[in-house]
């Protein structure tokens, strides 16, 4: 799972919007629109994003498609110190 989270965070293109999309999962879970106006993205970005970290265990959908309210996974819950450690790396870089 470390190696998927430092893919998926730090090493590819999309990785700058979902560390921006797991951020903002952890102030509070949201759905997929409520990230999209949070983080003025557009709409099919961000579900493009969710669908990815959905695919890599990394997120699940509590709800209905429509509504559902995208939280973190046990697995990834379990691997938090290395979230941390990404999130920290990915914010220590120059723009």
């Amino acid at each position: 799972m470390e190696g998927v989270l430092w893919h998926l965070l730090a090493s590819s293109r999309g990785g700058p919007s979902r560390v921006r999309i797991v951020r903002a999962i952890d102030e509070r879970p949201r759905n997929a629109n409520e990230l999209a106006e949070e983080l003025d993205l557009d709409y099919t970005t961000v579900r493009h994003h969710l669908d990815v970290l959905m695919e890599n265990n990394v997120v699940e959908r509590s709800g209905d498609e429509y509504a559902a309210v995208y939280l973190f996974t046990d697995q990834v819950e379990g691997h938090w110190d290395t979230v941390e450690e990404i999130l920290d790396t990915v914010d220590g870089e120059d723009p």
